[in-house]
């Protein structure tokens, strides 16, 4: 028998005044009831009643134990309405982990909604462009821009997909020229974000499907694409910018898009998270409603 059910029956025949009516309580025979407690009594070793044929009597050991019962189910009955009302309420500390650029520029705009639907949540956001261990850093989901992600046993949610965009300012392209095919990069001051997977060389594809790559070099280099674009925007040179980033410039012509007939690859954005046998109900909310916002795409260039 089960300790913690034979307690609820024990619990139950004291409260009710009887075996009968803890039977109809419970909905349980009288033998079913009466060879709970007596389990229950075998297995502590103890008589916690002294029972009559019309009545019963708790013992001194069996008074102490039917008072430490009552705390001891109404502390599981309590951390069971715990576990059920978290399951429907995500509750808690959420920690989310961005890359700075993506973090600064985005998450900003739709972070308050996800507070507002979700008010019994915390936020830690930490914005950072190094690589980051979601699990030993003990972050709930990560959200990465990325041409490949790499093995893993975090689960991945793809959200969208950011272009690629090779853009300047207006007032560097008044004094340098527009470049009209990728060789000419080799003559114009190009920005680099240093943590990216390749920062001498842009690869391309043509018009006709052809790839076609270029060197390319500058006199500014960054581990932050705040930075860099900042740089372009104040016409020091050109950059390869994902286009959540240049969009809303592009649009107003503070930056112009280059080369429009080659194609840069593009971004994905996914979410990461542990993979558990459940997810957690913070962390679902925190998925479905991204997935929900970026189902719209929001960077057109």
């Amino acid at each position: 028998m089960d300790q913690l059910s034979a307690m609820r029956v024990f619990r139950q025949v004291v409260d009710a005044g009887g075996f009968s009516r803890a039977g109809e309580a419970l909905d349980m025979s009288h033998s079913v009831v009466s060879r709970q407690v007596r389990w229950l009594e075998e297995t502590l070793g103890a008589q916690l009643l002294n029972r009559t044929t019309r009545r019963f009597a708790l013992t001194e050991v069996g008074l102490a134990y039917y008072r430490r019962c009552v705390q001891i189910l109404d502390q599981v009955e309590d951390a069971t309405l715990m576990v059920q009302h978290h399951q429907h309420h995500p509750s808690g500390l959420l920690r989310i982990n961005a890359p700075m650029v993506f973090g600064t520029m985005e998450v900003g705009k739709w972070l308050p909604d996800f507070m507002r639907r979700y008010p019994e949540l915390r936020i830690d956001l930490v914005c950072n462009d190094r690589f980051v261990d979601l699990i030993a850093e003990e972050f709930d989901v990560g959200l990465r821009i990325t041409r490949t992600l790499p093995d893993s046993t975090l689960m991945a949610r793809r959200l969208s997909v950011s272009d690629m965009v090779l853009v300047a300012a207006p007032s560097y392209l008044e004094r340098h020229g527009t470049p009209s095919v990728p060789a000419d990069l080799v003559r114009h001051n190009y920005l680099t974000y240093s943590l990216a997977l390749q920062t001498t060389e842009l690869s391309f594809t043509d018009p006709a499907g052809a790839l076609l790559s270029v060197a390319v070099r500058g006199n500014l280099q960054a581990n932050t694409g705040i930075v860099v674009c900042d740089a372009v925007r104040a016409g020091m040179g050109i950059t390869a910018s994902a286009s959540f980033v240049v969009h809303e410039d592009l649009r107003r012509g503070d930056l112009v898009k280059l080369l429009p007939g080659y194609q840069l690859q593009s971004r994905d954005l996914y979410a990461l998270y542990p993979q558990n046998r459940h997810m957690s109900p913070k962390v679902r909310a925190f998925i479905d409603f991204v997935s929900e916002y970026y189902a719209q795409f929001r960077w057109h260039c």
